[in-house]
């Protein structure tokens, strides 16, 4: 069959027109970066005209970022694109048919992780789509990060059914997955290396011409669609793993009264030849499209493709323990800010806490599956009052942001019993002890630190309860007594 496809390549000549589906952190960077290729003569992104996501289409025509994060070079590059004439954003699909290569960039959550079930249905709408407009020797490329075997199996299907057509004879087929981070997605597109993996050698042939002249540091690393698809969830996986390892260090600081953050120095000061002693951060939990759902797929992943595993018999998957470790930090930042309150002589129920950052990433907009939201809800649910502030989320336009969210930092704090600071955005870096205090009209406030951003002691000093995230050599402190507050 790939002789037929490779004819059928050879005759459609060069990938001139790529197409790009969903107009998210993925798609728009990607897109741009297409249209940016010189060879490449036209780029069409593609974005449903929906209530919630439409507004996109109108903006990117006009050369702006619906991005609201800080995202070098991409509000600079659409605005090059866009004047050039190289990129259109539309909601025609039909446009498909003009394309040589188009790629999927659309989400793939989980309805419910405990049945390791994921909701494809915006991916299964996308392939519909592409199927309906597909043309023999196009090549189709999913940067979805899919459970494997999703290539070969779920994705070929429909675009076979919806076309008539048959992958690896008709058109071309390959799992690309995105590696990229807010705050640094056209940086990641262009220096990390490409994992491309095709259905079979014409595909991934085909999958590694569009995406070389995007690289600059980076380098393609082809493989089969299935290698490709285990290799996304699984260095996504171990990341998770990693985090909840920090996370349990940090745990065990506290209970044993040490700096976590003395501790992690310390490991990391460990190098020399075959030493690797790669360490992250602890925090207040583990937000995000990707990591809170990775692990899930490559779960599945074994289950879908068959295969016997052998594992120790009735020990839980080391990949869902690490992802649980994660989902409990929030409850651990309520029980540190129960702690602190108690300290006080206040408790959960009565008191307004101060909710510093719903982005789960710092200096983003990004608030995908936040581990800020599960710490706020058991908070209300203990009878607490939270006001939630985020100089970057967009309480307009963000189909994430909470009811209430407010930019006004100094409101939210005002009569705040605890200061929580969930997201290490650079505005609270600078945070005055004495200005907060002040605000609070307590004597002895609480502030409660998940991400290592404020000086403990500076804090403490000022008559705070502190408490923080693998700080055991602090959060069993005295309060200082602090001179009657004058009205």
């Amino acid at each position: 069959m790939t002789e037929n496809l490779a004819a059928l390549i050879d005759r459609r000549g060069p990938i001139r027109t790529v197409g790009v589906i969903g107009m998210g952190y993925v798609g728009i960077p990607a897109a741009a970066l297409f249209a940016d290729v010189p060879h490449f003569k036209h780029v069409y992104g593609f974005q449903r005209d929906s209530p919630t996501s439409g507004y996109k289409i109108a903006m990117l025509n006009r050369g702006e970022s619906p991005l609201k994060g800080e995202e070098p070079g991409l509000p600079e590059l659409l605005k090059k694109i866009v004047s050039a004439g190289k990129f259109t954003c539309t909601a025609d699909f039909s446009k498909i048919a003009e394309c040589d290569a188009v790629t999927l960039a659309i989400q793939t959550p989980f309805k419910d992780k405990k049945d390791l079930l994921p909701d494809f249905t915006p991916l299964v709408e996308g392939l519909r789509n592409v199927g309906r407009h597909l043309t023999p020797g196009m090549l189709v490329v999913l940067e979805s990060t899919i459970t494997p075997g999703t290539t070969t199996g779920m994705a070929r299907e429909i675009l076979e059914e919806e076309s008539g057509l048959v992958a690896g004879r008709d058109f071309a087929l390959a799992h690309a997955p995105e590696r990229v981070m807010v705050g640094r997605l056209l940086r990641n597109i262009r220096e990390h290396d490409r994992v491309v993996g095709g259905i079979d050698e014409v595909s991934t042939r085909r999958a590694v011409e569009l995406y070389s002249p995007v690289l600059t540091t980076g380098r393609v690393i082809p493989m089969t669609a299935t290698a490709a698809e285990v290799t996304k969830t699984a260095e996504n996986t171990f990341r998770d793993l990693q985090i909840a390892a920090a996370n349990q260090l940090a745990l065990y600081c506290e209970a044993m009264g040490v700096n976590v953050y003395d501790v992690r120095a310390g490991i990391a000061s460990l190098k020399g030849e075959g030493i690797t002693r790669a360490i992250l951060w602890p925090g207040a939990g583990v937000g995000g499209h990707c990591l809170t759902k990775d692990t899930y797929h490559l779960e599945r992943g074994v289950q879908v493709i068959g295969g016997e595993l052998d594992y120790p018999p009735g020990r839980e998957s080391l990949y869902t323990l690490a992802r649980g470790i994660n989902d409990f930090m929030p409850k651990h930042m309520l029980r540190l800010t129960e702690s602190a309150l108690v300290q006080v002589g206040k408790s959960l129920s009565g008191s307004k806490i101060a909710l510093l950052g719903w982005a789960f990433i710092n200096d983003s907009d990004d608030a995908r599956n936040t581990p800020a939201e599960p710490f706020r809800d058991a908070a209300l649910a203990a009878g607490a009052e939270v006001s939630v502030h985020d100089p970057w989320v967009d309480p307009a336009t963000s189909p994430d942001a909470p009811p209430g969210l407010s930019r006004d930092l100094e409101g939210v704090l005002s009569g705040a019993d605890a200061v929580v600071i969930f997201t290490g955005h650079k505005e609270y870096r600078g945070l005055s002890p004495a200005r907060v205090k002040e605000l609070s009209r307590c004597a002895h406030p609480a502030i409660v630190d998940g991400r290592n951003l404020v000086d403990p002691d500076a804090w403490i000093e000022a008559g705070f309860a502190y408490r923080g995230i693998g700080r055991g050599d602090k959060n069993g402190h005295d309060l200082k007594p602090t001179p009657p507050m004058t009205s």
